[in-house]
C-alpha cells in the first residue's frame, strides 16, 4: 500500500496529474482503491484530488529529501515543533531523534538564534539542518546508517547514545496507545528510543493527532514513562479524556 501511494506520488510529480483509471490499470487494483489512496494523500497535503484523478499541489518549498513523511502533515508538524520549542531554556543540551515531527523542531531552531543549544542528534537529514548554524553546538551520534529517514542505529549508535546526558529529549513514535504505551515502526528504532530515554532528565513525545490509537509494533515504553506529549488541536476529545485518565501530561499545540 505504502509503495503503490509512492509510486502514485513519483508519477505525479513527473506528469503533474494523474487519472484514477490509469493507475488501477498500471498497479493491477480496483478504482476504488486509488480513489481511497488519492483521498489519503490528498488529506496529508501531498496532492490534490479532482474529478476522476488528482494534479500535483504547488510546493511551499524545494524538497530536499526524498521521505515522503517529513512532508506529511506538515502544518501540524511545525506547531508542535513551535509549542516544542517553548519548552526548552538557552543554553540547554537537548536530544532530537530521527523521527520526521523532530526534524521539524530542528528546523526551528536553525531559524531561532535567540537560544544558544547544544544538540544531540542520530538523524542525518537533521544533522544536515543544524551544521554550521551558529548558535547551535551540534553533536551526531555514530553507528550504522539505516531507516526510511536516514539515521544512525544499531549498537554502535546506542553505545554512543549512552556516552552523553541530556536536560531534554524529544523524540517521535510510530503510534501513542494509552494501553500499551509509545510504539516504534520497528526493532533498530525501538532501540535507540529506550536508550534516549535512560540518558534525558526529560523526554517529550512529538506526535501529531494521527498517531493516537490504532495497532502496534514495537514497544518502547509505557505511557507513564516521558515527561510530556505535544500534540495538534486536531486530536480527539477521547483521546484528550484517555490522556486526562491516564493522568498523562498532553500539550495540545495551537
Amino acid at each position: 500500500m505504502e509503495e503503490r501511494r509512492r509510486a502514485i506520488l513519483r508519477e505525479l510529480e513527473e506528469m503533474g496529474k494523474v487519472r484514477v483509471t490509469d493507475l488501477s490499470r498500471e498497479y493491477g487494483c480496483s478504482e476504488v482503491t486509488i480513489r481511497n489512496d488519492i483521498k489519503i494523500l490528498d488529506r496529508e497535503g501531498l496532492l490534490k484530488r479532482t474529478h476522476g484523478g488528482a494534479i500535483r499541489t504547488e510546493k511551499e518549498f524545494v524538497r530536499k529529501y526524498s521521505a515522503e513523511s517529513i512532508y506529511r502533515n506538515t502544518d501540524k508538524k511545525k506547531k508542535i515543533a513551535a509549542c516544542a520549542y517553548e519548552f526548552i531554556n538557552d543554553r540547554d543540551t537537548i536530544l532530537i531523534d530521527d523521527a520526521s515531527n523532530s526534524f521539524y523542531l530542528a528546523l526551528y531552531i536553525k531559524e531561532h538564534p535567540e537560544k544558544r543549544l547544544a544538540v544531540i542528534t542520530n538523524s542525518l537529514l537533521s544533522g544536515n539542518e543544524l551544521a554550521g548554524v551558529g548558535h547551535v553546538d551540534l553533536y551526531m551520534v555514530g553507528g550504522n546508517v539505516g531507516g526510511h529517514l536516514a539515521a544512525t542505529m544499531g549498537d554502535a549508535a546506542i553505545q554512543n547514545i549512552e556516552q552523553f546526558r541530556v536536560d531534554k529529549a524529544f523524540i517521535g513514535v510510530h503510534g501513542v496507545n494509552f494501553d500499551v504505551g509509545f510504539t516504534s515502526i520497528a526493532a533498530p528504532q525501538m532501540q535507540v528510543k529506550r536508550a534516549i530515554l535512560e540518558i534525558s532528565d526529560e523526554v517529550y513525545v512529538l506526535a501529531d493527532s494521527s498517531k493516537f490509537g490504532g495497532g502496534y509494533l514495537s514497544v518502547i515504553c509505557s505511557i507513564h514513562e516521558v515527561y510530556k506529549i505535544i500534540t495538534d488541536d486536531e486530536i480527539s476529545k477521547n483521546n484528550v479524556k484517555n490522556a486526562q485518565e491516564a493522568s498523562v501530561s498532553l500539550v495540545i499545540a495551537r
